[in-house]
């Protein structure tokens, strides 16, 4: 099983690991989250997200950690490209609630198919999606569904 580390931008780490326990409460052994405020000196996040990978390798059953990040090249992310080592651990950025639902699904396999399915669950995550009208909203007259069209 893998281990999950959150390091983002405070509070969206906490905010997220909330939401995974609402949808998954027995994962709270297994993800963590590491806010970074605005005025904590990278060496004191660096220290506190080293401190939060060494507890996530001894929980019972780990065999790997996925670090998601918020941004790739801010504090975060810099922070935890100097932890992960590609072996035990993997880092991804743009970490967002599809990403981390699909990460704590999926923690079960390999630590390279857990990368690949966060990825894809991240990317599939983000859609538009189109607008309608409201209900009782008379149409617009150049809408072209409006059935006075010729034909």
């Amino acid at each position: 099983m893998n281990a999950i580390l959150i390091i983002a931008h405070a509070p969206l780490a906490h905010a997220l690991r909330s939401c995974a326990l609402h949808v998954f409460p027995d994962c709270g052994a297994h993800v963590s989250a590491i806010d970074v405020q605005p005025n904590m000196p990278p060496e004191e996040t660096q220290a506190t997200a080293r401190i939060a990978m060494q507890q996530l390798s001894r929980v019972e059953g780990v065999k790997g950690v996925l670090v998601l990040t918020d941004i790739f090249g801010a504090t975060p992310s810099n922070v935890a490209q100097k932890l992960v080592d590609g072996v035990t651990s993997r880092l991804i950025t743009g970490v967002n609630l599809p990403m981390l639902l699909r990460s704590v699904s999926y923690r079960n396999e390999t630590l390279d198919a857990l990368v690949s399915r966060a990825v894809v669950g991240g990317t599939q995550g983000v859609m538009q999606v189109a607008i309608t009208a409201p209900q009782n909203q008379a149409r617009r007259t150049n809408d072209p569904d409006s059935d006075e069209h010729q034909q």
